[in-house]
């Protein structure tokens, strides 16, 4: 194989590489600023569900919770600080799983808890990997 098809292959696999990236910077930030979104547009009903399991100041949590979510998923989709806001988002999605999903009778709970171990392991391997070219973080070097 000579050098140049070994740098069309790289180049190849670089281009690729930032597509799927991005791809999976959308998936991961859709779930959080959707449900961000819906806290914040329902306060009460989210405030009084976390008043029920146990939560301190339930509307203020709300209005946190939601804000952290809302607010780091769109750094993630968009590629803003990606590492932070990853890392932030996994750890919240951490605390949140063991906060309501370890109950380990229910099967649901236990789908929950499953994914969302899966979905903080894909966030710390995006802040380890960084945004990809498709991002704001690459423009801003």
């Amino acid at each position: 194989m000579s050098n140049a098809s070994i740098a069309s292959e790289k180049s190849g696999l670089i281009a690729n590489s930032s597509a799927l990236v991005l791809a999976g910077r959308v998936l991961l930030s859709v779930i959080f600023i959707l449900a961000g979104y819906a806290k914040l547009t329902a306060i009460a009903g989210t405030a009084g569900w976390f008043g029920s399991i146990g939560l301190p100041f339930p509307t203020v949590t709300t209005v946190v919770v939601g804000a952290v979510e809302l607010v780091a998923g769109i750094a993630v989709l968009v590629g803003y600080q990606t590492r932070i806001a990853a890392i932030v988002l996994g750890l919240f999605t951490l605390a949140a799983t063991a906060i309501a999903h370890t109950d380990f009778a229910d099967q649901v709970q236990m789908m929950f808890l499953q994914k969302n171990l899966a979905i903080a392991g894909g966030l710390f391997v995006l802040a380890a990997a960084g945004a990809g070219a498709l991002s704001l973080d690459s423009r801003r070097r």
